[in-house]
């Protein structure tokens, strides 16, 4: 079945907006602007960073509530235990622990992203698919497919190749020092781990209200939001010296030498802004491509977001080509295909069912011919010709 043109428009706007949040994220991280010190120095805060990616999932909470507004979407949700509609009776609260999940993991990852290539930042959060798994056997009592611990098991050597590539192969030109790049990779997939227990925590306790997605996003950056800008205050009295990060007086975040840095270099506020205007496209894009096309749509288009993220790095000369990077984004791209059961074992299980296909009509065939061929047919055609 063909897309229509609002589905091609809906799966290139999901592709471009979320390849966008990382590249301005990175962006910004490599601008360099004078701080409260007088120093120009990178805009290095990651926790300010992640404010304004919890800034745009707010924004798709009023988004939400001027659809429901011009009738365009309902405020009404399912029970599906009570088989009735209700008019969006579920305690908001029930977003507040995905939230935190959300917070600590996309703060942790910004540092990473911080100290490593973009590239790298989008093709390790494959690791997700790894503790995801892992923990829905644990604590949903699900039971994994074979092809799904396949999956698990190959995505788990892309990551390999992927980390092996980024250590062997620092590039000079990027100022990323070796060391830098490990701490890089190692926080983005320890990142994982929360946001696999993010998706847990959602499945266990908030699928079951059926909550309109879009509503769900908006809850969760606006708990988000909220709770690391009230965090942001004891941030800037904790010192952490300068090994990661570059604030005055080495503070873990230093939100006013932030804001001062975004005064003095205009494209630091855009970078920010295409943060905050990308991330909430891009929920709106990946939940409706969900909706008009299927899941599997959307993480094949994912797949397609971080290929695009490579593709950027290696045009702006962010890093350079390796082969083993590519050779470990095609592992993981494989090993996702296999945990989601989509392209590789549909293929493989078509493949196999026309082959057997052909296997039980070729002795059909074998036999009408050897009866054509038989002596007595051919003696009996004989006599009728004479």
């Amino acid at each position: 079945m063909a897309w229509t043109n609002y589905q091609k428009f809906l799966a290139l706007l999901m592709v471009v907006t979320g390849s966008i949040n990382t590249i301005a994220t990175k962006w910004a991280d490599k601008l360099q602007s004078k701080n409260s010190e007088g120093k120009v120095v990178e805009f290095n805060h990651p926790f300010l960073q992640a404010c304004s990616m919890f800034l745009g999932e707010l924004s798709c909470l009023i988004l939400f509530k001027i659809l429901v507004c011009t009738g365009r979407q309902s405020n009404r949700t399912y029970d599906k235990d009570n088989q009735t509609l209700n008019s969006g009776s579920f305690n908001p609260l029930i977003f507040l622990a995905p939230a935190l999940c959300d917070l600590t993991a996309t703060s942790t990852m910004y540092i990473g992203l911080n100290l490593t290539y973009a590239s790298s930042f989008q093709m390790l959060r494959g690791a997700v698919i790894v503790f995801t798994g892992l923990l829905s056997v644990a604590f949903l009592d699900k039971h994994m497919k074979r092809y799904e611990w396949l999956g698990i098991f190959i995505v788990i050597i892309g990551l390999i190749c992927v980390g092996i590539s980024d250590v062997i192969n620092p590039d000079a030109s990027s100022n990323l020092s070796q060391n830098s790049i490990i701490t890089g990779d190692l926080l983005i997939v320890m990142a994982q781990i929360i946001v696999a227990t993010q998706m847990v925590v959602e499945e266990k306790f908030i699928t079951k209200h059926n909550v309109p997605p879009l509503l769900g996003v908006g809850w969760e950056g606006l708990f988000g939001f909220v709770t690391l800008c009230i965090l942001l205050v004891p941030m800037y009295y904790i010192k952490v010296g300068n090994s990661v990060f570059n604030n005055p007086g080495g503070r873990l975040e230093d939100a006013l030498d932030a804001f001062t840095q975004i005064s003095n270099n205009w494209r630091v506020a855009l970078a920010l802004t295409g943060t905050v205007v990308s991330i909430a496209f891009f929920n709106f894009a990946g939940l409706s491509v969900t909706k008009e096309m299927s899941a599997t749509t959307r993480m094949v288009l994912d797949s397609v977001r971080t290929f695009t993220v490579w593709i950027f790095s290696l045009i702006v000369s962010w890093q350079k080509f390796h082969w083993l990077q590519l050779f470990g984004f095609i592992i993981l791209l494989c090993g996702m295909c296999l945990y989601n059961d989509v392209i590789l074992r549909p293929l493989w299980i078509k493949i196999r069912a026309r082959y057997a296909k052909d296997t039980e009509t070729e002795p059909l065939l074998r036999n009408t011919d050897e009866e054509s061929s038989s002596p007595l047919i051919k003696s009996g055609s004989t006599s009728i010709n004479t």
